[in-house]
């Protein structure tokens, strides 16, 4: 195992103990316990989700939290729900993921050169968590990108959350943000350098979230094609 992979490994394993904010703790084992109906017989993950994909993936993907009947029942990102059912067919079409569906977290889903994270890892009430939640699990991502920085060339951003919870991290690790900092769009695309004369493409993509979906603000269309610029972008 290479270092870089079992720096990846030790830090998701972290991750899923973390306690520090009682509110997100308190209903995310709620939610595990109640559950939904049409879930009742299955057993809820409960604990925070870690990142999802190779430890030398060139693409990372930047979500918001994980959804309360479905990261935090499966215990993987984006999966069991309808918001992963829109990304992980987009992933395959344009040829990130191995499948098109994601339910559980042992159905063989791979994903090709990609890592899918969250800004916040706990399932938040009515998916909306506090900036301070946001703050005390920023040190997750940081690390988690650094780990990832020496294959790392693009990342795409879900939503205007994720956007603002990623660019402080960004400027912390010495990548050069501009100022004033580039506002949340969908198909924005910023390239960072950092003083090493490395580079990183910052892409943005509304969120695959149920409103946005069923709403057609964001068709799979558009998403494929957001999908395919971050590829590209990312060399893969």
């Amino acid at each position: 195992m290479r270092s870089q992979e079992a720096e990846l490994s030790a830090l998701d394993h972290q991750v899923v103990t973390c306690r520090k904010c009682p509110r997100l703790v308190a209903w995310r084992e709620e939610v595990a316990v109640v559950k939904r109906a049409a879930f009742r017989d299955q057993e809820y993950w409960g604990r925070p989700v870690p990142g999802f994909g190779p430890w030398d993936a060139r693409l990372a993907i930047v979500g918001l939290a994980p959804a309360a009947h479905g990261a935090n029942r499966t215990g993987r990102m984006f999966t069991g729900d309808r918001s992963g059912d829109v990304l992980y067919a987009a992933m395959h079409a344009v040829g990130l993921a191995s499948q098109p569906t994601a339910v559980h977290a042992n159905d063989g889903l791979r994903l090709i050169g990609t890592r899918i994270t969250a800004p916040v890892k706990c399932a938040p009430p009515a998916n909306k968590p506090l900036p301070e939640e946001r703050d005390n699990c920023r040190p997750w991502l940081a690390r988690e990108l650094a780990i990832l920085r020496p294959t790392l060339r693009a990342v795409m951003v879900l939503g205007a959350f994720g956007w603002q919870a990623l660019l402080p991290v960004l400027a912390d690790a010495g990548w050069q943000v501009p100022r004033p900092r580039p506002k949340f769009g969908h198909g924005i695309q910023v390239r960072l350098a950092d003083q090493d004369g490395g580079e990183l493409s910052l892409i943005g993509c509304y969120h695959v979230s149920q409103q946005n979906t069923f709403t057609g603000t964001l068709t799979p269309a558009m998403l494929e094609a957001v999908l395919q610029s971050a590829k590209a972008a990312a060399g893969i």
